[in-house]
């Protein structure tokens, strides 16, 4: 049956795609990641930017989406002057700092 027959017969009333979805197992559905609702949004980039953020997410062991999301509160925190530090970045000032330069 190709999908004008089948659309035709379930306007006409068929009842077989109702019995179908009445015997079926309900589905298992992601636990969401997160307890805010997120939107999503399209962003288009270059493809070397989009392989500069790849790289640098799966060197920090996380998701594209997720450095992106990371950045952007960043960047907004920024613009009100919250702007919190990751851990690391802060290590890595303070291990700056203590190393001598050059003179």
């Amino acid at each position: 049956m190709n999908r004008q027959d089948a659309i035709k017969q379930f306007h006409d009333g068929d009842q077989r795609l109702a019995e179908l979805i009445d015997e079926s197992q309900p589905a298992e559905l992601p636990t969401p990641d997160a307890d805010v609702p997120m939107v999503s949004r399209s962003v288009r980039l270059p493809l070397d930017t989009y392989e500069r953020v790849r790289t640098a997410a799966e060197a920090r062991g996380i998701g594209v989406t997720t450095l992106m999301r990371q950045w952007i509160e960043a960047g907004l925190a920024d613009l009100d002057e919250s702007a919190t530090v990751s851990l690391a970045d802060v290590r890595r000032a303070l291990a700056a700092l203590a190393q001598p330069t050059a003179a």
